[in-house]
């Protein structure tokens, strides 16, 4: 697009005055009070797809602050920046850090150009922030210039994907505290359920007995290994190819800079930032993002399958499953009076299958790049960012709105066993398949309990079928 352009600027500025900014295309009309310049201007104006701008995920837009603070003391080290300058950028990283000018990132995540769109924007902001700093105004790009003093020594294809890995970093690291929260709420029902008998189910059909506190435990377990599963994910994450430019050639970079820049960035983000072995095969490669979203949707598969359980476990009230009650939190009909849902485990679902299908995007966003570089590492940003920050609302629901409120219908899971045939599988051991099997078919046709059929057939005394039936034992549990 060339020739003068007068950008709207009510979505993004109160002031209508202008001013003037040029690139290789043409002059751009920008909002004067504006920290964003020409570049993100024509993101604006190119890129109105998802209605979300980049400064939704502040872990992103603070992620890309330090690497242009990395970078910037890497530069300065390196006599390739000078100290005034330096200084400038460093503080306007540091306020962008620390939360400030987060409104002045409005292009959308979702993007072409392999993200050039958001380094530029984070180019012209600091760029903006740190001429005035100097006592200049913005756009007085002579003085300090967002291209040859911010983005010094760096291209969109090193700093981006660089960036979008601290930012999922830290989206993992508040997405494994919810999950371990979520656990402790399990955990806690485990202990509170230990001694409730009922009948555990495989196919949906009465199987053996167990405790609700063991199918709660299961429940933790479960999430506390993806826990796991999720740290270790973050390690893939921290090799970078920060240095690498263009396409990992390290082309206009100083050969120190590669290793200084990433030592800065781990001392600046508290993260043990590592150069990639190889950083042509970095720039192109997106694996490590495929792993992260294949365990994000493990994790997503999980919270399903134990919601599915919550909601068949919580049927009824009258004529469904009715093992336990999920806590009421709104009228769950417009026209049955007194019905409740359990929203709560069909919110967690529905997260759920976004992040399944959010996997397939990253999947065939990164099997999509051509040669050198991946164009399409923006749409993978904005999968993993949003799906993370999604799983971790679902994790503190289920935990808050849900899980804590639990409470079992001791008396009708008990009765549930001592009617179950499946008890019979206790009385196998010692009498043989055969003879279990005549009870318990005996059992069902008569709609007597299993101990009855066994005594009555005089297959076991009433004493040992007492004993070989006591709960306890059924569940699996101590003496």
């Amino acid at each position: 697009m060339t020739g003068n352009h007068t950008e709207s600027t009510d979505t993004h500025t109160e002031s209508t005055e202008t001013r003037t900014e040029q690139d290789s295309l043409g002059t751009f009309e920008v909002p004067r009070d504006a920290y964003w310049g020409v570049h993100t201007a024509r993101a604006l104006d190119n890129f109105a797809i998802s209605g979300e701008r980049i400064g939704h995920y502040p872990a992103l837009i603070t992620a890309l602050a330090a690497v242009k603070q990395a970078a910037c003391q890497a530069n300065r080290e390196l006599g390739l920046l000078d100290e005034r300058r330096a200084e400038a950028i460093e503080a306007a990283c540091a306020e962008i850090r620390g939360g400030a000018l987060h409104e002045q990132f409005p292009i959308d995540p979702i993007q072409g150009g392999a993200g050039t769109s958001t380094n530029m924007n984070a180019n012209e902001v600091i760029a903006n922030r740190a001429l005035e700093l100097l006592g200049y105004e913005r756009g007085d790009y002579a003085e300090l210039d967002p291209l040859d003093h911010v983005n010094l020594g760096q291209s969109t294809n090193d700093v981006y994907p660089t960036a979008v890995k601290l930012a999922v970093i830290a989206h993992i690291r508040r997405l494994v505290a919810a999950l371990e929260r979520l656990a402790d709420e399990f955990a806690r029902k485990s202990a509170e359920f230990a001694d409730v008998i009922k009948m555990g189910r495989t196919q949906l059909q009465d199987a053996v007995p167990m405790t609700l506190g063991q199918e709660f435990a299961t429940f933790a377990i479960m999430l506390r290994e993806d826990c796991a599963r999720l740290e270790e994910g973050t390690a893939l994450l921290r090799e970078v190819n920060l240095g690498g430019t263009a396409i990992g050639t390290g082309i206009n970079g100083h050969p120190l800079y590669p290793a200084l820049a990433c030592a800065r960035l781990g001392e600046i983000t508290g993260e043990n930032v590592v150069p990639a072995e190889n950083l042509i095969e970095a720039t192109q490669d997106c694996g490590a993002f495929v792993q992260v979203s294949g365990i994000l949707k493990r994790v997503a598969v999980k919270l399903s399958k134990t919601c599915n359980d919550l909601r068949l476990m919580s049927s009824g009230p009258i004529t469904g499953l009715r093992e336990i009650t999920l806590p009421p939190v709104q009228a769950g009909s417009s026209i049955m009076p007194g019905k409740v849902n359990p929203v709560i485990p069909e919110t967690v679902n529905q997260i759920a299958f976004e992040a399944i299908g959010a996997d397939l995007t990253v999947t065939m966003a990164a099997e999509g790049g051509q040669f050198q570089l991946n164009a399409f590492e923006p749409i993978i940003a904005h999968s993993l960012l949003r799906i993370t920050a999604h799983l971790t609302a679902a994790a503190d629901t289920l935990a808050t709105k849900c899980v804590n409120g639990i409470t079992a219908h001791r008396d009708h899971l008990e009765s549930g066993v001592n009617r179950s045939i499946g008890i019979v599988t206790a009385l196998t051991p010692h009498i043989g398949y055969a003879a279990s099997a005549r009870i318990a078919k005996h059992a069902l046709q008569t709609g007597q309990s299993v101990a009855t059929v066994a005594t009555k057939l005089g297959l076991l005394t009433a004493e040992t079928v007492a004993e070989l039936l006591a709960p306890h034992r059924l569940a699996g549990l101590p003496d």
